[in-house]
């Protein structure tokens, strides 16, 4: 029979997912740390999958988990044949569709195994439900029963199955481990134990192995104590051609902070999947080239068929998943070596123009090698080689995460002047001009193509000059409203353009100034009804593409640019560009809104930071949601005391669920109270009734807000002497270099000079990164 859990007792993991508790104290057992010690858990610990502990869990929660098979399959379809920027990246949504699939047949197969049903009962019980199971495949998975053929199933059989089951899921994690977590989590608990069983018959099964080491049942919050590599390193070398076991490898490795280790298998697994990706484009180029041709076709087109790509022809997330990852433990790395890299006493004036608070003068600015005893010298010399690696490992990061975001796309909408032209066509034509052909196209509206819409498609109040309605007959002619314009397309950039040193210039202005405030209202003062509503149909305002894990890349690309030094102008053009992105970025109605750590981490960075790079507005305000197209932003009212304080208890609520230490019910009334006593610090500080505490000694004892990285980082801003990795002198300038004009420092010159191409180049972690 399957195993049965108890709901009444489950409980909130690190992530914030139901997990059971242990079916009893006795199954927890002695387990052996890193250093090889043994370490005893507590009797009480919860027993739980291991994959329950891995990170980025709530990034992948949403619909997408209820959503039948084929209505996620359609949808995946729809959001590939859309023009870019893709709503969400199809990659990802290509491995949702495949990673339900898989795991509901692997569903399927094993509670069949266990509860011994061998007609296609079990098949139509599942299929009745809108989620992964449905009422009647959570009943047999928890073995209460299910009609089905009476014929008891042989061992044998049961296995095979249970090989099927293993393989699928296999299959299923080595996609994405991150989404396939959660959607074993809505599963039956029967695919909890399945790979076990595959292995007490055969302990040398490969994919068995890999499904096991993500459900094997350790305590709660004690991955690192509990977890041996040996299985993931008898499965890779077995299999040393594929990259997913070493991601896995890698993620491992993070959670025992080896993270030289991990930025090796990661590079090592990159090498591998560009290679892949090199044969596998080299082997069907030419068929790409003729079936890209007629997509794209097919996709200014609204009345021509969908392209459905063959399973083999899907793209992969795997280098964008290792990508995110490596830059991840790069950031670590150089967040790990702040404080060897600076002194005990730090200087009157910290990087970037930030004061610090104190008055002690700079140790090792030019140290005097004559007075210094050997003792200083060793101890200057590790400052500066700690300093180096932290300003080469916050490149690598940089470099990475630029890398990451390189495979996304945005677009500004469309110009100012081509929306007001088109808003003076459409009133003319509304109130009965003629509205002349153009002669020429350049930069005049497109008044002839279909196409030229930015989404693809028409709506009923744009028509075709000839009357042509493709496959749907309409009962009006195209020739009575022949004469309203249509959109052109709007340009697309990849996000990585927006960070370079010369962004786009066609951008629309964020945050907004008041002239351009102004322009706007006056815009939409002029608009007729027809426009608005053309408007409101058509895709001409900021879109990108979604990523689960992009509002957290974003805001570590923030993180990063702290510790490579970017000058306080710099940093605050970068930071306006993330909280634009920021406002745009929806994963509805296929993600929820997603915790952030790093999101959390940048703001404790710029309010501990006296907001050195003197942001207007509160970091909230800058990442509100944008307005809906066709919908004016709301007039701003002033808010009562009653309405304060809500938004202020919201507030502390978003980031205490943004806090990955919070990982219980206790935890997180701690995190909500401690940043309700800083909010009411805050308060009585802007009044005047309370003198400003020093910005080391602001959090209260009882829950600590800000995070060791934050803290790190707010250090390096404040305390980190300008200049190149070792802290010296500046290079001279070479003879051919102007003589005027402001030299650019530090991160000035590296962000610069970045080029996503420059990822190609895997150099061995030890190695030095110019």
């Amino acid at each position: 029979m399957a195993k049965k859990k108890n709901k009444s007792q489950n409980v909130a993991d690190s992530s914030g997912n139901t997990v059971p508790p242990s079916p009893s104290a006795s199954t927890t057992s002695s387990t052996k740390a890193k250093d090889g010690k043994t370490t005893q858990p507590s009797t009480s610990a919860l027993i739980i999958c291991r994959n329950k502990h891995w990170r980025y869990i709530s990034s992948f929660h949403g619909p997408w988990l209820q959503l039948p098979p084929e209505v996620l399959e359609s949808l995946a379809n729809n959001n590939y044949n859309l023009p870019r920027p893709r709503p969400i990246d199809p990659a990802v949504f290509f491995d949702l569709l495949k990673i339900r699939q898989l795991v509901d047949e692997a569903t399927n197969l094993s509670v069949r195994a266990a509860s011994g049903v061998t007609s296609s009962a079990l098949t139509n019980s599942l299929n009745a439900g809108n989620g992964l199971l449905g009422n009647g495949g959570a009943a047999l998975g928890l073995g209460l029963g299910g009609g089905g053929g009476n014929a008891k199933l042989s061992r044998e059989r049961k296995h095979r199955m249970r090989e099927q089951a293993t393989q699928k899921l296999s299959k299923a994690y080595h996609l994405d481990e991150i989404a396939c977590s959660v959607a074993t989590m809505q599963s039956a608990s029967t695919l909890e134990d399945v790979a076990q069983l595959v292995l007490q018959r055969n302990p040398l099964d490969a994919d068995a192995k890999y499904v096991h080491f993500f459900h094997e049942k350790i305590p709660s919050r004690q991955l690192a104590e509990c977890t041996s590599l040996q299985p993931l390193d008898e499965v890779i070398a077995e299999r040393p051609s594929e990259g997913e076991i070493l991601r896995t490898r890698a993620v491992t490795k993070i959670f025992k902070e080896d993270y030289l280790g991990a930025a090796q298998d990661l590079t090592a697994a990159l090498q591998v999947c560009r290679y892949y990706q090199s044969q596998h484009k080299a082997g069907r180029q030419q068929l790409q080239l003729a079936s890209e041709a007629a997509a794209e076709a097919q996709r200014n087109s609204r009345w021509k068929e969908e392209v459905k790509l063959d399973e083999e022809d899907h793209p992969s997330s795997l280098e964008t998943q290792l990508l995110f990852h490596r830059a991840g433990v790069y950031l670590t790395i150089a967040c790990q070596h702040v404080n060897e890299a600076l002194p005990l006493k730090s200087s009157s004036n910290g990087a970037n123009g930030v004061k610090t608070e104190h008055v002690n003068g700079n140790s090792d600015s030019k140290p005097d090698e004559v007075e210094m005893t050997p003792a200083e010298k060793e101890a200057n010399r590790k400052r500066l080689e700690a300093r180096k690696i932290v300003k080469t490992n916050a490149k690598r990061a940089l470099r990475d995460y630029i890398a990451y975001l390189s495979h996304f796309d945005y677009t500004p909408g469309l110009p100012a002047e081509i929306t007001k032209e088109f808003v003076r066509k459409v009133n003319q034509a509304a109130n009965g001009f003629k509205i002349p052909r153009p002669q020429n196209q350049g930069r005049n509206l497109d008044l002839e193509s279909n196409s030229s819409l930015s989404n693809g498609q028409l709506s009923d109040a744009l028509v075709s000059q000839n009357g042509f309605h493709g496959s749907r007959n309409r009962k009006h002619p195209g020739t009575a409203r022949a004469e309203l314009p249509s959109l052109p397309p709007p340009v697309v950039y990849q996000i990585s353009e927006l960070f370079s040193a010369t962004p786009p210039a066609d951008l629309p202005p964020y945050p907004e100034t008041a002239t351009a405030l102004t322009t706007k209202q006056q815009l939409q003062s002029t608009q007729s009804e027809a426009a608005k509503a053309i408007l409101a149909q058509t895709d001409c305002h900021e879109a990108l593409t979604y990523h689960p894990l992009l509002t957290d890349a974003l805001h570590s690309l923030l993180l990063c640019h702290c510790l490579v030094q970017t000058s306080a102008r710099e940093l605050q053009r970068h930071a306006h560009m993330v909280a634009r992105l920021a406002r745009v970025c929806d994963g509805y109605p296929i993600f929820q809104a997603a915790r952030s750590p790093s999101r959390a981490d940048w703001i404790e960075v710029v309010r501990r930071g006296d907001n050195w790079i003197q942001l207007q507005q509160s970091w909230e305000s800058l990442c509100a949601p944008a307005p809906l197209p066709g919908q004016a932003p709301p007039n701003p009212q002033k808010e009562t005391p009653v309405e304060k304080k809500e938004r202020l208890k919201q507030q502390a609520i978003m980031e205490a669920l943004e806090d990955d230490r919070v990982h219980d019910e206790a935890s997180f009334h701690a995190a909500v109270a401690a940043r309700q006593r800083r909010q009411e610090e805050e308060a009585r500080k802007a009044d005047g009734k309370e003198m400003p505490k020093r910005w080391a000694q602001e959090d209260g004892k009882e829950y600590p807000i800000s995070t060791e990285r934050a803290a790190a980082i707010v250090r390096w801003v404040r305390e980190a002497p300008l200049g190149g990795e070792a802290g010296g002198p500046r290079k001279k300038k070479r003879a051919g270099a102007k003589g005027k004009g402001k030299s650019k420092t530090g991160v000035e010159d590296s962000s610069s000079t970045l080029n996503v191409d420059d990822i190609n180049d895997f150099e061995p972690v030890e190695e030095e990164v110019d």
